[in-house]
């Protein structure tokens, strides 16, 4: 479904990533770990268009995405759930969810907008609240929700979890381990090794711009002292 390749990029002079390769098929759950400030996020944004690739090649459904405009990306089927939520702040809970809801032909499961306030009731209750006037773990459950809106065939969260209590970062994994079921494909960004190795199929670690370390939960589980090295946990 989507293949990195070989991917250099960065921001103006400076790189940031280098001869970067990652794979997800469909269906499949993907995690990408690393301390902060590793690249985790810059590949994120090369991979929705918001950075130029000065080498290699993205391929999303065997198309590559080479010098497409970020709104070509996305309406390919990716959708992100950005670092820091930004959420429309002026609009309502329900404004939000269907501001950029679309239909897509071919997928295992289509999202509604019924379906995902059964995924986060709080967003039902909340529904006619403005996006500022919830907490952060509320915003990321509309973050998660709006993405699902636009029935993605692949699914990004860029640090799921990040910044949440610790009873909010439980039902967010909790929630996306049933969008797992669906047969959602799933590429998440997250420090939590833990609830990663439960959710994921499969594991990338990133250090300093490079893939340091690739393998499923089991190798994933072995290897602690490789964890620790480039997570820190």
């Amino acid at each position: 479904m989507l293949t990195v390749s070989e991917v250099d990029s960065g921001y103006g002079r400076g790189q940031v990533l280098f001869d970067v390769s990652l794979s997800i098929g469909e269906g499949e759950v993907v995690s990408l770990m690393g301390k902060n400030g590793m690249g985790k996020t810059t590949l994120i944004r090369t991979i929705m268009g918001m950075l130029p690739l000065r080498k290699g090649d993205i391929q999303f459904n065997a198309r590559s995405t080479r010098g497409m405009a970020m709104h070509r990306i996305a309406a390919m089927g990716l959708g992100w759930v950005p670092e820091g939520r930004l959420i429309f702040p002026s609009l309502s809970v329900e404004e939000n969810l269907v501001a950029t809801a679309c239909k897509r032909k071919g997928l295992c499961h289509s999202w509604t907008l019924e379906q995902v306030y059964a995924l986060f009731p709080r967003l039902q209750e909340r529904r006619d609240n403005g996006g500022g006037q919830l907490s952060g773990g509320e915003q990321q459950m509309l973050a998660i929700g709006r993405a699902l809106m636009t029935n993605p065939k692949l699914l990004i969260l860029d640090e799921a979890t990040e910044g949440l209590a610790p009873k909010i970062r439980q039902e967010i994994w909790q929630t996306l381990s049933r969008v797992k079921e669906t047969g959602q494909s799933i590429l998440v960004v997250d420090k939590d090794v833990k609830a990663l190795s439960k959710l994921a199929d499969r594991h990338y670690m990133i250090e300093k711009g490079r893939i340091a370390w690739k393998g499923n939960t089991e190798m994933l589980m072995a290897d602690t002292q490789r964890v620790q090295q480039y997570v820190g946990v």
